[in-house]
């Protein structure tokens, strides 16, 4: 886990792991060594600039890269989905809403696009890039997955925005 994933664990008298539910002693928590080697080995391109980049470094380079930073400059800005009296952030990338990729239908949470994927594109063929993924930082804006309605049901069963918060991961495992 994390160390921001595995912090509300840590809040309670008696911690439990967040995976199997089994009690684990807070003081036995460390660093994942295997987790560490496994991202420092493997290797991915960087969205913005194409760099191949280990992904034990990915978040950094991704908040450093020119390219990036011009790429989240130019989304869409937040629009709400219903009116609200409450002032629109205006420096933040779009997470919240988006655009069906079949037919271009706007401001669709991630709810409201399965809903509508379901009912109006059940049986389309096409290949589309999933707007959800590429509106995240790690997002690859060019690929098109070829089942789309069963990307969105198995990989989209939550706001990423609600889970992901941290820049920076700390690999930590608890020990028996």
């Amino acid at each position: 886990f994390c160390g921001e994933c595995l912090q509300p664990c840590l809040q309670v008298a008696s911690p439990l792991c967040p995976l199997c539910r089994v009690p684990f002693d807070p003081k036995k928590v460390e660093r994942s060594s295997s987790v560490e080697k496994q991202l420092a080995s493997y290797k991915a391109p960087c969205r913005g600039c194409s760099k191949k980049v280990s992904l034990v470094k990915m978040r950094s380079h991704i908040s450093s890269c020119s390219k990036v930073q011009e790429q989240i400059a130019n989304c869409p800005k937040f629009v709400p989905v219903v009116p609200t009296s409450q002032p629109i952030p205006s420096n933040i990338p779009n997470r919240s809403t988006f655009v069906c990729p079949f037919c271009g239908a706007r401001n669709l949470d991630q709810q409201e696009l399965v809903k509508h994927c379901m009912e109006n594109h059940r049986n389309d063929p096409n290949k589309v890039v999933c707007p959800v993924c590429s509106a995240m930082p790690w997002g690859d804006p060019t690929y098109k997955s070829s089942n789309f309605l069963q990307h969105l049901l198995h990989r989209h069963k939550f706001s990423y925005d609600t889970f992901v918060v941290s820049p920076a991961p700390l690999s930590l495992a608890p020990t028996s």
